[in-house]
């Protein structure tokens, strides 16, 4: 039996000009699960986190989050409320080693404001609280390296990192296995796993083996509306999430 809903997404919708993004979108994610949004190219999947997160208004509708209606705030007023997001293209301080870029994820879900490098430097507070962090990642053993010598896996590893730096409530992570090869697909998706301890997470992903694998439940977006949301063996099995993949590039789900 599924619990009282952490985030309660309520006939959502976004049109650019004649095109139809997200169409009256209904969605629950509760405490402590991982919710998997699948669907094909142009499904309106990325539009659909940005009105979450509070990027991108959404034009009716009304997104609640733990208990409070949270449609009108932006985007740092979502994040203190503990709902945080990463990006599918990954954005990281390249110019900074990778405890840098931790410490300033930091730093600025404490609402601190980055003055100069060298005091966040000298926080050494900060820092230990960094570095607790990439060893969670798997990372403390690379925490002086520069971004551009961490391979693309462990750039992603490090992004979703940063998105937890707040000790979110609820995590969106959008596409995080995007562009990776078998292995470090793998590891992202044990790190992934492992944040059903501590975090609910509504993760967009392409890759449906990975989906099937993590998720408690799933919810598939086609056209910009939601025809199926269940259990993972349930919406495998569906014809209309069948009917929408053999359709598109995507491919069956068998």
């Amino acid at each position: 039996m599924r619990g009282a809903p952490l985030l309660d997404v309520r006939q959502l919708n976004k049109r650019f000009g004649g095109v139809v993004a997200t169409d009256q979108v209904n969605l629950q994610v509760i405490h402590g699960e991982i919710h998997a949004l699948i669907g094909p190219n142009g499904a309106g999947k990325t539009t659909l986190v940005s009105q979450l997160s509070g990027q991108l208004a959404s034009d009716s509708g009304s997104v609640h989050f733990d208990g409070s209606d949270i449609t009108q705030l932006v985007t740092h007023q979502r994040a203190r409320r503990g709902l945080s997001r990463s990006f599918q293209i990954t954005r990281l301080f390249k110019s900074l080693p990778v405890a840098d870029n931790m410490a300033l994820a930091l730093q600025a879900a404490e609402g601190r404001t980055f003055s100069a490098w060298r005091p966040v430097r000298a926080d050494r507070a900060l820092f230990d609280r960094a570095h607790a962090q990439l060893e969670r990642l798997g990372l403390t053993a690379k925490h002086n390296w520069r971004i551009e010598q961490l391979s693309h896996g462990e750039q992603r590893a490090l992004e979703v990192g940063m998105a937890l730096a707040g000790n979110p409530k609820l995590v969106l992570l959008d596409e995080p296995l995007a562009g990776m090869g078998p292995q470090e697909s793998e590891t992202m998706t044990r790190l992934i796993d492992s944040l059903r301890r501590d975090f609910a997470v509504l993760l967009i992903e392409h890759d449906v083996e990975a989906v099937f694998r993590l998720a408690d439940t799933v919810s598939v977006l086609v056209n910009g509306r939601i025809i199926a949301t269940g259990k993972p063996a349930a919406v495998r099995a569906d014809p209309a999430v069948a009917a929408a993949y053999l359709g598109s590039n995507e491919g069956a789900l068998s």
